[in-house]
């Protein structure tokens, strides 16, 4: 049985979906007032790891990745370049979708925009309102932690350090992983000189970054998803936000499964522009890595642990990989045409690749397991039969990785 580690809780559990005949699922998109490094690949790659895995396993997945194209960060950004909003993140959205193309990556069933769901927002927000978990200040609208018991359980918040005194916190995001110790923003009145702006039942503004996931989800999904994805660094602030307002409208979990990829950095340092350290898959492609070499690197790592480039990791990496397609080329030299597959060999090369799997998506562990079978093999004893029943398993294995063909 699957098994996964689940951020809320903080322990590996079971995993059994809330709906036997479909695992619905929501991942956080890119923010998209720039281009996606390798580090937000990394994350996006666990994802789809995960979600092929789950297919493998005979689920049928419904998945939501949202498109974060209203923020300040965007707002900044476009005015920088002067563009429009509409105009940068257009561009970033066709990029990134080339991108995951490129990466191998399934495309999601849905791919929302924030500025498509500016109505669901502020439908949420009216409730909000209504129940006097939000309130007005200053032509915004705040959400009041205190008022939804659980607030920071995700996270793991000690909430007896929440200060007495009120504080208000109005920007969409913060830099760092801290925690803002107080109300935080979900819409944003429209003031002179404002850019981006949308005419609504509760006056003119735009949704904050709080409230854009929870619109897009409800837009989607009218149940408990089996499973919630994001970055490690979603777990301050953004993922206990996002739960305290669904859950403060809804008579259900938001979500049964939380799951955390952590960071990928570079020579031992966070990425940054102020470093100029950022890497991105063509960058790695100059290197003269091929897209099968540098998605075998952002995956091989165990999603819960910090991974960290540099030229001898991803060249040992590469190395690896290429050491274990010589290998199935080998044995793919023994196949015979029309030979009846071997039912024994089948199951050996399942069994090695679903154990590891199946222990909270350990991808290293499984290659690793699927390399030592196949360096066992006695190749001028192995009948064309045995030879045909690994490729062929191999193969649906590769339907999970996308590294191996």
């Amino acid at each position: 049985m699957l098994k996964l580690f689940n951020s809320l809780g903080k322990r590996i559990e079971p995993f059994q979906p809330v709906n036997a005949k479909v695992v619905n699922m929501f991942t956080c998109g890119p923010s998209i007032y720039q281009r996606a490094h390798i580090g937000n690949f990394r994350t996006f790659l666990f994802e789809d790891v995960l979600v092929r895995y789950l297919e493998y396993s005979g689920y049928t997945v419904k998945r939501g990745m949202n498109f974060t194209d209203i923020e300040d960060k965007a707002i900044k950004e476009a005015d920088q370049k002067k563009m429009t909003v509409k105009e940068l993140t257009e561009r970033n959205i066709e990029e990134f979708l080339g991108e995951m193309n490129l990466v191998r990556m399934k495309v999601p069933d849905y791919l929302p925009r924030a500025s498509e769901a500016v109505e669901g927002a502020v439908e949420i927000i009216e409730r909000l309102l209504d129940r006097k978990i939000a309130y007005w200040q200053g032509g915004n609208i705040y959400f009041e932690p205190l008022k939804f018991p659980g607030f920071g359980e995700l996270y793991g918040l000690d909430m007896t350090k929440w200060p007495a005194k009120k504080r208000r916190f109005h920007r969409d995001t913060y830099p760092g992983m801290q925690w803002n110790l107080g109300d935080f923003i979900l819409w944003h009145g429209c003031r002179e000189g404002d850019s981006v702006c949308w005419d609504t039942r509760i006056g003119k503004g735009r949704p904050s970054w709080n409230i854009q996931d929870p619109s897009m989800i409800s837009k989607h999904f009218q149940e408990t998803l089996s499973i919630y994805c994001g970055g490690f660094d979603n777990l301050f602030r953004h993922h206990d936000y996002t739960r305290a307002i669904l859950e403060s409208i809804r008579p259900y979990p938001m979500a049964k499964f939380w799951l955390h990829c952590h960071h990928l950095h570079v020579n031992g340092q966070k990425m940054s522009k102020s470093k100029g350290n950022i890497y991105y898959t063509d960058t790695l492609l100059e290197h003269g890595y091929d897209i099968g070499e540098i998605r075998f690197f952002l995956i091989y790592g165990h999603y819960r642990e910090t991974l960290n480039y540099s030229d001898k990791n991803m060249r040992s990496a590469a190395d690896k990989l290429r050491a274990f397609r010589e290998m199935v080329n080998a044995v793919k030299g023994r196949v015979a045409q029309g030979t009846k597959p071997a039912a024994e060999a089948v199951q050996r090369i399942g069994r090695v690749f679903a154990e590891r799997m199946d222990d909270d998506l350990d991808v290293r562990g499984a290659i690793d397991g699927l390399h030592g079978a196949l360096a066992e093999l006695e190749l001028e004893d192995l009948k064309p039969a045995d030879a045909s029943a690994i490729v062929k398993a191999l193969k649906e294995i590769d339907g999970v990785l996308e590294v191996i063909f």
